[in-house]
């Protein structure tokens, strides 16, 4: 009668928690999620949040000097015909590279997934991979002498081939040396993507297959009606992982010509390397940095919201 009169005075039954521990315990259990939250803070947002505020100054690395000038960078940044120039040669080098390294890697992926013999599926996997594996700064030196015009190999097989006249200073030329560059990077990543698309098309069920080819349904059929609607996400988290290294690009242009010739190849990661470290004027660097992350982000937002709106729907 005791124990009744009790529970019906506290509200909780015996050997229940107390209720006031119940938040302390659930607060205790966030510990892990607060350092997660600590760590991603120091190491990602406060980088770019003081990446914005030098990008509001003027500063002398050499002496420390701090100046104060507002949105003067900005102001420059709308100005610059070679940040102009910088985002055309970026854009360019996104579009290539969403032709090559992702719908171009995917159709390479379903051919070399649609073979018979799983020793030629891996033999391919394997033989297209290989680029990938090479440094970007080997690969670059190995292009510059592949563009050379007096003993590369390109000009070399263009003349036994009859079209010497086509030849030129590939990297010299303002009007080649950038896409002389964008080739020699879609040779080292169309591979690695070709992997990534052949592991997601390895996960569809193969009686998604079967059942087509009763139907009647030939290869191209099966490619466009079951392989691309099932590798979607893949598809959509390539486009962001390509069209963010492009903005981002750096060591290819630096290697091959250093921005030349004329500022012609210029990149916007070369460019911001031009003013911070060489012209000493790392306030506009920084600036520069802000206009490539605003750039790859709202790429990358917008292209989350258009396969998220495309998954409800489906």
């Amino acid at each position: 009668m005791a124990q009744s009169a009790t529970r019906i005075r506290t509200g909780r039954a015996p050997g229940a928690p107390h209720p006031i521990g119940q938040p302390l315990a659930a607060l205790w259990s966030m510990r892990w999620v607060a350092v997660a939250l600590g760590i991603v803070g120091w190491f990602v947002y406060y980088p770019i949040l003081n990446n914005f505020l030098v990008s509001t100054t003027q500063q002398d690395i050499f002496t420390g000097e701090v100046t104060q000038v507002g949105l003067e960078n900005y102001r420059r940044l709308a100005s610059d015909p070679v940040v102009a120039t910088a985002m055309w040669n970026n854009t360019a080098y996104a579009l290539l590279s969403i032709l090559f390294q992702v719908f171009g890697a995917f159709w390479l992926a379903a051919i070399i997934e649609g073979l018979q013999s799983d020793r030629w599926r891996a033999i391919w996997r394997a033989v297209y991979f290989i680029p990938s594996a090479i440094s970007t700064t080997v690969t670059g030196l190995l292009f510059y002498f592949i563009y050379q015009p007096q003993i590369g190999i390109l000009d070399g097989l263009m003349t036994g081939m009859g079209l010497g006249h086509l030849s030129r200073v590939w990297l010299g030329d303002s009007t080649t040396a950038i896409y002389a560059i964008i080739a020699m990077s879609q040779w080292q990543g169309f591979g690695y993507s070709t992997l990534l698309f052949s592991v997601a098309i390895q996960k569809i069920p193969q009686e998604l297959f079967d059942a087509a080819r009763m139907d009647g349904a030939g290869p191209l059929r099966q490619i466009w009606a079951i392989t691309l609607p099932m590798t979607r996400e893949m598809t959509g988290m390539m486009i962001i992982v390509t069209v963010t290294g492009a903005f981002q690009v750096f060591n290819e242009v630096m290697v091959m010509t250093a921005g030349g010739p004329n500022n012609s190849s210029q990149v916007l990661g070369t460019w911001l390397f031009e003013q911070g470290f060489n012209q000493n004027d790392m306030g506009y660097a920084a600036a520069i940095g802000s206009l490539v992350f605003g750039v790859t982000m709202l790429c990358g937002v917008a292209q989350l919201w258009y396969t998220r709106r495309r998954r409800v729907e489906a």
